[in-house]
């Protein structure tokens, strides 16, 4: 992930400037994760927060959440812009948790910029994290095949729903819904809310 930090590094004031306040957050964005916070009761972490305008916004809603991100110039102006929240530096790959200790994750676009061949790297710690019945929300950019495509920042990929599901499900997660936006102008976008399984028969279902 090293081209990933030192692109956003550069460019880390005019993204926040341009998507880094809940101003520029699209309103059916807003409302799922509004309704997907309102259910997780308990620790929740903001995995991949970018400038924090999400960490924020939670935590101004009452949920007990912190935000975490690999680029140090986006936890510096979280920091900055909202001292009320807690950031820290921090890799969705090596989530510095416990096993079990989160009771939910979101994470918004923080997979976009894994190759194929390494997502399933911070799925499976989104998984060792979350205690049995914690939910993840993955915002992903979906797309008719797994396939590269030039983001405004680094290259980022988008992905087929089915392709994701199978991913989430290999390191334990049950599905809950999938929601899809197409817009003109606009690139599709899907988010995807899934469970870790409470039981035992499910979780060694999937071997873990």
């Amino acid at each position: 992930m090293t081209d990933v930090i030192t692109e956003y590094s550069a460019r880390a004031s005019e993204y926040a400037d341009v998507v880094g306040s809940m101003s520029a957050v699209h309103p059916s964005d807003r409302h799922l994760v509004e309704a997907w916070a309102e259910s997780a009761a308990g620790r929740v972490l903001d995995a991949g927060c970018g400038p924090g305008h999400w960490t924020n916004h939670l935590a101004s809603l009452g949920v007990d959440v912190h935000g975490i991100d690999l680029v140090p110039e986006f936890i510096d102006h979280a920091r900055a812009t909202y001292p009320a929240a807690r950031f820290d530096l921090g890799s969705i790959d090596a989530i510095d948790e416990p096993d079990s200790a989160l009771d939910g994750i979101l994470s918004w676009f923080s997979t976009i910029h894994h190759e194929p061949s390494q997502i399933t790297t911070p799925l499976a710690e989104f998984a060792r994290t979350l205690r049995p019945g914690g939910t993840l929300l993955l915002g992903y950019f979906h797309g008719g095949s797994v396939e590269a495509f030039d983001h405004a920042v680094v290259r980022a990929y988008r992905w087929p729903t089915h392709h994701l599901h199978a991913a989430l499900e290999a390191v334990g997660f049950e599905i809950i819904e999938t929601h899809q936006r197409a817009e003109r102008g606009r690139r599709p976008v899907g988010a995807i809310l899934c469970e870790l399984p409470t039981s035992e028969l499910a979780r060694a279902h999937t071997g873990h």
